[in-house]
């Protein structure tokens, strides 16, 4: 269990943006020339020239106005042919990875260069295919090929002769001296595993927990009405029926990502809205969950509440919350407390504060008198001649700080009370006793005028 002040809870959702996702600029030489990128989240890394990257989504975030402010020359295996690939791998858009392999085995095989030695266009045709088979082995470049088409999908290669960033020379563009992008490939890799990792929790959920000042004080265990998302037992959170098999995604081919090209050089990477980035679809929905994978439920949750806390401290509970499909655990559930007043005592976060009324007799004279305390009444000293208002601190007798073994103080404010109606006798004593302290007055008043 973790104590927390609340300042806000729900789970972590991936940040949706038209970028160039960091995997897609691996390929594409018009990004990689471009020299300052715009900054969204926290910069992991910056050149000399502003180039940027964007931990929190493993995204690169490009400046248009940068990718327009240079010329480059269009020359490599991207601007060959002018033949669809299907066409030239004698595939059709629907054929498997292992259609697709053995396509190109024996096309390679037989248009090798070393095997027609004699034929001038047996490079040519050999680099054709192996041009098409790169781009239709890999999920990623196939779906953008088969959304954008043959023409958009090389006009945004076009910027380069290399086959990939990784394999690009960047060290005579500015700004690009002495970085390795082989392994900054698998830096930035590395760590989109993790912020993902981080992203896959399930749903938050906040409550809120009564107390009185005494179960605050002392601490308790109370009972929790929470509504949170469980798992379909039906599906076990696929979201459809038992043997019921979902068919790729025809909108965005299986990837969960969706491209828009909308200026040479430049395009718009967005999470498939058909199929919600999963790459796959179905007809048939579960009837428990309608196809959401979870349902949600009541239940009860018990809470320890430690001694010591104040109205909105927050208990977080660990993988107490909801569960969502996406998730690869249960959130978690914050307890908010909200505590109830004291008639007796007042609080200041681990003091307290108790008022302690007294005659004017007891003020003068002097006495004891009983002061409640959190564990019971006890008696404090009263000196002659105490005045209103006054402060005793009773020291470690407050209230637990949280997570601690230290205690507040407990400080006791005297107020003197005065009678509304006396006896004739104590008139006539008051009477005495202000003639009494007259005389006084005037005995030193003489004695400072004959010192004068």
């Amino acid at each position: 269990m973790k104590l927390s002040l609340c300042k806000g809870f729900g789970y972590r959702k991936s940040r949706h943006k038209i970028v160039f996702s960091f995997s897609s600029l691996i390929h594409n030489h018009a990004a990689c020339r471009a020299a300052g990128l715009s900054q969204q989240g926290p910069v992991l890394g910056i050149d000399r020239k502003g180039l940027q990257f964007n931990a929190y989504a493993n995204n690169v975030i490009l400046n248009p106005t940068l990718l327009h402010a240079r010329n480059f020359h269009a020359t490599g295996i991207w601007n060959m042919g002018s033949k669809d690939y299907y066409e030239i791998l004698g595939v059709s858009r629907g054929a498997s990875q292992s259609d697709i392999k053995k396509a190109y085995y024996a096309l390679a095989k037989k248009h090798h260069p070393d095997m027609n030695k004699g034929n001038p266009n047996a490079e040519k045709k050999f680099q054709e295919i192996q041009k098409a088979y790169e781009v239709l082995k890999d999920d990623e470049k196939r779906s953008m090929y088969d959304q954008v088409g043959k023409d958009g999908f090389e006009e945004t290669f076009s910027y380069g002769g290399s086959d990939s960033w990784a394999e690009a020379d960047f060290s005579k563009y500015d700004g690009f001296e002495g970085f390795s992008f082989g392994g900054f490939e698998d830096l930035f890799g590395m760590m989109g595993d993790k912020f993902e990792e981080m992203e896959q929790g399930g749903e938050d959920i906040k409550v809120t927990v009564n107390l009185s000042f005494r179960e605050a004080v002392f601490g308790c265990s109370k009972k929790v009405s929470v509504q949170s998302s469980a798992r379909c037992e039906s599906c076990r959170g696929r979201g459809i029926p038992p043997g019921v098999k979902p068919s790729v995604c025809k909108t965005c081919n299986g990837s969960g990502t969706t491209f828009t090209r909308s200026k040479p050089g430049f395009m718009f990477q967005a999470t498939c809205r058909v199929c919600d980035g999963a790459g796959q679809t179905v007809k048939e929905k579960c009837e428990s969950c309608k196809g959401k994978g979870y349902v949600k439920l009541k239940r009860t949750v018990n809470v320890d509440i430690p001694a010591g806390v104040d109205s909105d401290t927050t208990i977080q509970l660990s993988r107490q919350g909801g569960w969502t499909p996406k998730g690869n655990r249960k959130g978690d559930l914050f307890v908010v407390a909200k505590v109830a007043s004291d008639p007796i005592f007042r609080r200041d976060k681990a003091d307290i504060h108790v008022d302690a009324t007294i005659s004017y007799t007891k003020a003068i004279l002097g006495g004891q008198i009983k002061v409640p305390t959190l564990t019971g009444d006890i008696l404090l000293k009263v000196r002659p001649g105490t005045q209103h208002g006054h402060k005793d601190i009773l020291k470690a007798k407050g209230i637990k700080v949280v997570n601690s073994f230290s205690y507040g103080d407990q400080i006791v404010h005297i107020r003197i009370t005065l009678p509304r109606t006396i006896s004739p006798h104590q008139l006539s004593l008051l009477e005495e006793y202000v003639k009494e302290e007259l005389k006084e007055h005037a005995e030193e008043s003489e004695a400072v005028a004959g010192t004068a």
